[in-house]
């Protein structure tokens, strides 16, 4: 992977308390991992982190768009990212073995030795957790500049014609209904 160094703070000079930073993410930062299923990425990072003595408590805010395939019509449709994670950080001695572990997604071990924070992947990973599961415009926004009006009417044609056959395939499966 490529040298991420805009995606680091070195905490061991920050003082306590709290510390803010901001990130734009664009496609280019998507191009060490696989390929994604959507373009055109204008995410906006906001970082509040908390230092203490012993841990850090990371805030990320998840804002902006992204340009996403619709499940219903295929057509490229405009995605509005929003979200929050916070991740707490710990300084142990093994922080691999604990990491290990994983009983707390939200908790990341880092060790005592350790100078730099790699945000790298957390934002990687939010950016993918801020987009919905299920990519499409609201019912009333339906037909809409971002629908492939043709193929709506398509599916459409085609519920109503799987509507009005009985299809004999589906027949034997009505005597179980009423067991």
């Amino acid at each position: 992977m490529s040298s991420r160094r805009e995606y680091e703070i070195a905490f061991v000079g920050l003082k306590p308390g709290i510390h803010e930073d901001n990130y734009e993410i664009t496609d280019k930062f998507f191009e060490s991992y696989d390929k994604q299923d959507f373009s055109n990425c204008k995410a906006q990072i906001k970082l509040t982190l908390e230092k203490a003595t012993s841990f850090m408590m990371l805030k990320f805010e998840v804002g902006g768009t992204v340009d996403v395939i619709c499940d219903r019509c295929g057509n490229m449709l405009p995605i509005e990212l929003w979200d929050e994670f916070n991740v707490l950080v710990k300084m142990v001695e093994n922080p691999d073995e604990m990491n290990e572990k994983g009983e707390d997604p939200d908790i990341l071990y880092i060790s005592r030795t350790e100078s730099h924070l790699h945000l790298a992947e957390l934002i990687y990973e939010f950016i993918i957790l801020s987009l919905p599961v299920q990519k499409m415009c609201r019912i009333e926004e339906m037909s809409g500049p971002y629908c492939y009006k043709e193929a709506l009417e398509m599916l459409k044609k085609m519920n109503e014609t799987n509507n009005q056959t009985n299809n004999p395939i589906w027949k034997d499966l009505d005597k179980f209904k009423n067991l």
